[in-house]
């Protein structure tokens, strides 16, 4: 225990979290946490990127109740999108965190001393890496690079004065929907619709443009791919989803995390870490909630107001409330496919929200319309506030080779916007953290209950077990995984006697947690589902002879129990 306290104190000064890291600092940081807890902490690669880069995987779990495949298993991705640093942060901090913590902390004992805990922190570290150093505001996982490869014609994003930022154009335009704001001149506001007679101009993205016409210029979707559509449940091919690639699993991230979940059976919850807009997105990607289960969307309410509790993050429907055109609903994401096919309760959460932070109330989680006057103005304040230079390019002239006179300038949308400055940073991570290690618990958890032995003859007992479920939520998870037929029942079996009578392996059903039994029993309300089950064996064995019997859940975990068959027993 000394050497552990001893290792818990170099994790604690040696890791910080600050700062935005490379790939070589997050490989070498994790590394370094590996080789300070072996006995907590495994490390490996699910793979290689494009570009040669290991995909990293992080399993965290103590000896204590066996090995990380028997007991229920709880999963963290973090960084899909090149851009979204703050979520590589929130999961290395989780992955310190869980491990500085163990032994001092109750919670944090209890889940990794009955849970395993996996996580992957970097998913995309080629599109990663290449943000981290280029000043491109999307940058995909590097099967093409950002830029003139993006597009076969139209404009794309390009640093057109060398000063390391992307950010907006603005081109003088009698026809162009954009004035200057009277209350800042760095803010531009729409016109209204009978405005006439003013400098307005046009706004476009900082770039160059491929085969221009000498019209406006188009500017076409860029083919760098979105792996969050990249995924089996309910994929459609680009154009229908943008981003979607060639077919699921194609792009070698996505397909590194597909096996890694399939490999994974034990998992039973799962957050996976984006930016921004400081809410915590629950499934479906492609239903209203009056056609989700009942049960299903009580849980999901349950689990997400804890959430909320350790965040401070509202709790909302990725279709009811985060699609802007039910039309076109998100397919292909990770969260289609793991809830909607597999039925593992998942949540997507969007760390961090400027708009919030700024004073702002927000009226909608994703729309497009453009922030009023005031609140432009206010939220440039927070900007210089926390982030100076970094966080706005002043308006200033420039040459365009196709458009001629333009003026350079705007937010800096991958720091200012999507991700917390790093003085703010370990705050996101702490409290969102908090809200997995919650999640995870909520794990069924079946346990042995009672073993009793009963003599009927000479060398001839009666084993009796009742298995049953401690956990928040039931065995099967979800109604989901019973619709879709994915959900296997727990099991108990016997080894180290011979069996005259039952079955060795028997099947106990699914076992309820807690979940549905929300308030007192009522003959109108949602009927309770059995929390415990018995299987019961006669075998042949001497006296003093000692069998396992064993209770199985592939969510649950796996038990064993020695007895000894006694007469008296």
């Amino acid at each position: 225990m000394r050497d552990m306290e001893q290792a818990h104190h170099l994790a604690r000064h040696d890791v910080s979290h600050d700062r935005y890291r490379s790939y070589d600092d997050l490989t070498s940081t994790l590394r370094a946490l590996q080789a300070s807890y072996p006995e907590l902490c495994a490390l490996s690669s699910l793979g290689t990127t494009l570009q040669g880069r290991d995909i990293w995987a992080v399993t965290l779990t103590s000896p204590v109740g066996g090995v990380a495949a028997d007991k229920p298993g709880y999963y963290i991705d973090a960084q899909i999108h090149a851009e979204e640093h703050a979520t590589s942060a929130t999961a290395l901090y989780a992955v310190w965190y869980l491990l500085s913590s163990y032994g001092t902390s109750e919670r944090v004992t209890q889940l990794l001393d009955q849970q395993a805990v996996y996580i992957l922190p970097r998913i995309n570290p080629d599109g990663a890496e290449y943000d981290l150093h280029h000043p491109y505001r999307w940058c995909g996982n590097g099967r093409y690079t950002p830029g003139a490869d993006e597009v076969e014609t139209g404009l794309y994003q390009h640093d057109l004065d060398g000063d390391g930022f992307i950010v907006q154009m603005r081109v003088l335009d009698p026809d162009g929907e954009w004035r200057i704001s009277e209350l800042d001149p760095r803010v531009l506001v729409q016109r209204t619709p009978g405005e006439h007679g003013g400098t307005y101009y046009r706004l476009y993205p900082e770039g160059l443009i491929q085969d221009h016409s000498g019209l406006d210029p188009v500017v076409q979707p860029p083919r760098d791919g979105n792996l969050n559509r990249n995924f089996p449940g309910n994929w459609q091919p680009e154009p229908a989803q943008y981003g979607a690639g060639a077919y699921p699993g194609s792009e070698p991230e996505s397909l590194a995390v597909i096996r890694f979940v399939l490999d994974h059976p034990n998992i039973c919850g799962m957050n996976a870490f984006h930016t921004h807009g400081g809410v915590i997105l629950r499934p479906s990607s492609t239903l209203y909630d009056r056609e989700m289960s009942p049960r299903d969307l009580t849980l999901f309410q349950d689990l997400a107001a804890a959430g909320t509790r350790l965040t401070g993050y509202p709790v909302i429907s990725i279709y009811e409330d985060f699609t802007p055109d039910k039309s076109k609903a998100r397919r292909g994401s990770l969260s289609s496919w793991t809830y909607e096919e597999l039925g593992i309760p998942m949540f997507s959460t969007e760390l961090w929200d400027v708009e919030t932070e700024a004073g702002i109330q927000k009226t909608a989680f994703y729309n497009l319309k453009t922030k009023t006057e005031a609140q432009q103005v206010q939220l440039l304040g927070w900007i210089d506030e926390h982030w100076g230079s970094e966080g706005f390019v002043p308006w200033h002239p420039a040459e365009h080779p196709d458009l001629g006179a333009v003026e350079l300038g705007g937010v800096v949308e991958k720091w200012a916007l999507r991700n917390p400055p790093p003085h703010r940073l370990e705050g996101v991570c702490h409290d969102n953290v908090l809200f997995c290690i919650e999640h995870a618990l909520s794990s069924p958890r079946v346990y042995i209950q009672q073993v009793a032995v009963q003599a009927v003859a000479e060398n001839t007992f009666i084993v009796r077990l009742v298995g049953a479920n401690g956990g928040y939520l039931p065995t099967n998870l979800t109604d989901v995984a019973l619709e879709h037929q994915v959900a296997k029942p727990v099991t108990a079996s016997i080894s180290g006697a011979e069996v005259l009578m039952g079955q060795v392996s028997q099947t106990l059903g699914h076992l309820a947690g807690r979940t549905e039994r929300k308030y007192p029993y009522s003959q109108w309300g949602q009927q309770w589902s059995p929390t415990r089950a018995r299987a019961e064996w006669l075998v042949r064995g001497v006296e003093g002879q000692e069998v396992t019997v064993t209770v199985q859940s592939e969510k649950g975990g796996t038990v064993r129990k020695a007895v000894a068959l006694l007469s008296s027993s």
